[in-house]
């Protein structure tokens, strides 16, 4: 597989900051192509969700140039899912920390992704989610919130859950939780569109515009891949997102690399 990526975050119509905090990583190595993609939600509803957000990125960020190169020779992805999860704990606890001296909670939900190998694993926590466009659109991630927790008890269906006043209510966050057991999915890359994304990004889309806009067929380089991301992200704002909005396309191809 070859690997195209795109990446996009905005302030949105009615936020002083933004508290979401992305990155993308993309590399060539003799082991072939990898890439690394974050997306953070600082949670608005807490002090400082912008600094739990940039801090945790910070942290992969600096894994992927300074750790994972020495992972590559004998690479194992169970090996670094593991590593992930005990990284997103450690984290939990240190920003619990900060926050008891500054008295204050501060947290941040965490979706990434890292491709290698033509594998790929996830590690979740919070409600950003990662998407895959094929054929269909399929939600990988599970939102751990009140309302997505309350649907997988039949206590509410989609569409109920979608209207709730409660749907930004978290089961767990990095930062503002007591622990964290965050979701670990592992798969092999197919040819198509991976989407990573915060909440004020999908709000307000539905999952039919999702696969019309970006599937891999309508996304023939990275050039396209931005301008529809910056359209579908005005046309958010236009429909009065409130919230901060982030988004990352992968597109993976076979072949040469698109753009």
């Amino acid at each position: 597989m070859r690997y195209t990526l795109t990446a996009d975050t905005d302030i949105g119509t009615s936020r002083n900051t933004n508290q979401d905090s992305i990155c993308v990583m993309h590399a060539d190595s003799e082991y072939g192509q990898t890439v690394m993609a974050v997306v953070c939600d600082g949670m608005g509803g807490l002090a400082k969700g912008e600094l739990a957000s940039a801090y945790v990125v910070k942290a992969f960020h600096s894994w992927f140039l300074n750790t994972f190169p020495y992972e590559l020779p004998l690479l194992d992805m169970d090996v670094i899912a593991d590593k992930w999860v005990l990284m997103l704990k450690e984290l939990n606890s240190r920003l619990k920390k900060y926050g008891r001296s500054i008295c204050a909670d501060l947290g941040t939900t965490f979706t990434g992704m890292l491709i290698a190998d033509d594998r790929y694993i996830i590690v979740h926590v919070g409600d950003t989610r990662v998407y895959y466009l094929g054929e269909e659109l399929v939600q990988l991630t599970e939102d751990h919130t009140l309302v997505a927790r309350e649907v997988k008890r039949g206590l509410l269906n989609p569409n109920q859950a979608e209207n709730d006043p409660r749907r930004s209510i978290l089961l767990q966050c990095v930062g503002a939780s007591r622990v964290v057991e965050p979701q670990v999915i592992r798969g092999a890359v197919e040819a198509g569109t991976y989407l990573l994304c915060s909440d004020g990004f999908r709000h307000r889309i539905t999952d039919k515009e999702l696969l019309s806009v970006f599937s891999a067929d309508c996304l023939p380089d990275k050039n396209t891949m931005h301008s529809k991301t910056q359209q579908m992200i005005s046309a958010v704002k236009q429909r009065n997102e409130r919230d901060n909005i982030s988004v990352i396309l992968i597109k993976a191809s076979e072949g040469e690399k698109c753009g």
